[in-house]
């Protein structure tokens, strides 16, 4: 039986690093064990580790759900200076959805439900 999970990104300056992914995420993180490591829970159970190293080329994105697509694009191109981010959609995806890069290459993404009811049905599935 599954029921956490973490992901982990890495980024070769960690102060810098962490100071990006608190202002993606509006928040501090939630567990620094050590230095060079720190730790949001983003939902109950589901944990992004930002560690301190090289980061893996090819990998991702990590995509992560957001109520508001638009406004979080404006957000993160304004507050973080991402440049590149467009949204894209299918007629046959429920969601639409963008992905962007943080400055060490990791790729990130956010995605939305289009339908309001299928989107607030997975936030209360989700988060209660």
């Amino acid at each position: 039986m599954i029921y956490e999970m973490t992901v982990q990104i890495r980024v070769p300056d960690m102060e810098e690093g962490q100071r990006w992914y608190e202002t993606l995420f509006n928040k501090k993180p939630h567990f620094i064990p050590h230095a060079g490591f720190a730790e949001w829970e983003l939902i109950p159970g589901c944990w992004l580790q930002v560690a301190e190293g090289l980061p893996s080329n090819g990998c991702g994105p990590i995509r992560l759900g957001v109520v508001d697509l638009e406004g979080e694009r404006e957000r993160v191109m304004n507050e973080l200076k991402v440049g590149d981010f467009k949204i894209f959609s299918r007629k046959e995806v429920p969601v639409k959805w963008a992905t962007f890069t943080d400055p060490w290459g990791n790729k990130i993404g956010f995605f939305e439900y289009m339908e309001g009811q299928e989107k607030q049905a997975q936030i209360n599935r989700i988060l209660g």
